[in-house]
C-alpha cells in the first residue's frame, strides 16, 4: 500500500510549498531570459510589441498545457514587457461574484490579472468576466427581488491571462472571448539542461554540463520538477561529491530517489508491475487499480497515468487500462509474465 505517496513524489507536477520557496526567484523576468517555447515566445513578442505600438493593451492571453512548464513566469512575462502591474489570482479562489468584482474594480489602466486554474471559475462568477472582457464593463445588481436594479460600471482596459492544464473544460463562451491561445510542450533535456544550469547559478550551486543534462534528462520534460531534483542533487554532492554535481553524483543522488532514467519513480514502477503480475496487463477498471495499489482513482487519473501514457507505457481502451510492451521492456519483463500470471490465475479455480 502507498502512503502519501502524492504529497512525496519528487516528479510529481504539482506545485507544493517546498517549490514556492524557489520558483520566485528562479522565475525569469523578461522574455530574453525565458528558455524553451520558442513558437509560444516567437508569437508572444510579435504580438506585445504590437499592442505596444498602437499604445493598447495586449489582447486577453490563455495559456494552456501540461502543469509545471512555465504558465505562472510567462504572465509575469507579459506584464514586464508591457510595463504594467501583475494582479495574480487562481480561479478555486474567486468563490463568489464579490470577489471578482472587487479584483477588476482595483485594476489600473493596461494592468494584467493572471488567473491560475480557469477552468475551475464558478459558472456564476465566470459569467461576470464576459462583459468585462468583451466591453470593459461590470455589471452589478443592486438589491433583491422586484426592487433589485442593475448598474454598469466601466473598468479600465486590461489584459486577463487565464492559465489551465484543462482547456476542454473551459466554456466556449469563455474560450472564444481570448484573443491570444498558446499552448505550452514539454520541454526536451537540451533545454532542461539549460535550465538547471541556469538555477544552479541563481543558487550558488556549482554544476557541470553532464550533471546538468543527467537531471534534465529524468525532470518527465517539466522545469518545476528538474529544478526540484536539482535541489536533492545539491545535498548529496555537498556531501559525498565534494559540493559540485558531475554526472556520478547526479545519478547516484536520483537513483538513491529510486528515479530512473526516463523519470519514472517508484510509484509509477509498482503501478505497472501491479497491472502486469495480477491483472495480466491489463485490461483492467481504473478502480480495481486504485484499490489494488492503495490511491485514489482521481489521482491514479490525474497524476500518475499522464505521463505513463505519454511515454506509450499504458494505454486506456473502452474495456480498461493495458500496459503497453513499451513498459515490458523497460521493467525488464517479458510478455510470458502475463501469460505466467494468467496460468496461476487459472489453477486457482
Amino acid at each position: 500500500m502507498i502512503e502519501n505517496g502524492y504529497e512525496e513524489r519528487y516528479v510529481s507536477t504539482q506545485q507544493t510549498s517546498a517549490d514556492s520557496d524557489i520558483e520566485v526567484s528562479l522565475r525569469p523576468r523578461v522574455m530574453s531570459e525565458y528558455i524553451g517555447q520558442e513558437k509560444v515566445k516567437e508569437n508572444l513578442e510579435i504580438y506585445i510589441q504590437a499592442a505596444k505600438n498602437r499604445g493598447e493593451s495586449l489582447d486577453h492571453v490563455l495559456l494552456y498545457g501540461p502543469p509545471g512548464l512555465g504558465k505562472t513566469t510567462l504572465a509575469g512575462i507579459v506584464a514586464n514587457e508591457m510595463n504594467v502591474n501583475l494582479r495574480v489570482t487562481s480561479g478555486p479562489a474567486i468563490e463568489k461574484q464579490g470577489d471578482l468584482a472587487a479584483l477588476l474594480t482595483n485594476l489600473n489602466e493596461g494592468d494584467v490579472l493572471f488567473i491560475d486554474e480557469i477552468h475551475r471559475l464558478n459558472r456564476s462568477v465566470e459569467e461576470i468576466l464576459y462583459p468585462a472582457m468583451e466591453d470593459n464593463a461590470l455589471d452589478i445588481i443592486i438589491g433583491k427581488g422586484p426592487s433589485a436594479r442593475s448598474i454598469r460600471l466601466d473598468l479600465p482596459k486590461f489584459t486577463l491571462v487565464g492559465a489551465t492544464t484543462r482547456a476542454g473544460q473551459l466554456s466556449a463562451p469563455l474560450r472564444d472571448r481570448f484573443g491570444v491561445i498558446l499552448r505550452l510542450e514539454l520541454y526536451t533535456p537540451e533545454e532542461l539542461a539549460q535550465i538547471v544550469k541556469r538555477s544552479a547559478g541563481i543558487l550558488g550551486i556549482e554544476i557541470d554540463k553532464y550533471g546538468a543534462l543527467e537531471i534534465a534528462s529524468r525532470s518527465r520534460g517539466t522545469p518545476r520538477i528538474a529544478n526540484r531534483l536539482l535541489k536533492r542533487a545539491r545535498d548529496f554532492a555537498q556531501v559525498m561529491a565534494e559540493g559540485v554535481i558531475t554526472e556520478d553524483s547526479a545519478n547516484l543522488a536520483l537513483d538513491r530517489m529510486e528515479i530512473d532514467h526516463l523519470g519514472l519513480d517508484s510509484i509509477d514502477r509498482i503501478l505497472l508491475e501491479t497491472m502486469i503480475k495480477n491483472y495480466n496487463g491489463g485490461p483492467v477498471g481504473l478502480d480495481t487499480i486504485a484499490a489494488a495499489i492503495g490511491e485514489e482513482a482521481v489521482t491514479i487519473e490525474d497524476v500518475y497515468e499522464p505521463y505513463l501514457m505519454q511515454i506509450g507505457f499504458l494505454s486506456r481502451t473502452p474495456r480498461g487500462r493495458m500496459v503497453t510492451a513499451l513498459a515490458y521492456e523497460h521493467l525488464g519483463l517479458s510478455p510470458s509474465e502475463k501469460k505466467n500470471s494468467s496460468n496461476n490465475q487459472q489453477t486457482l479455480f
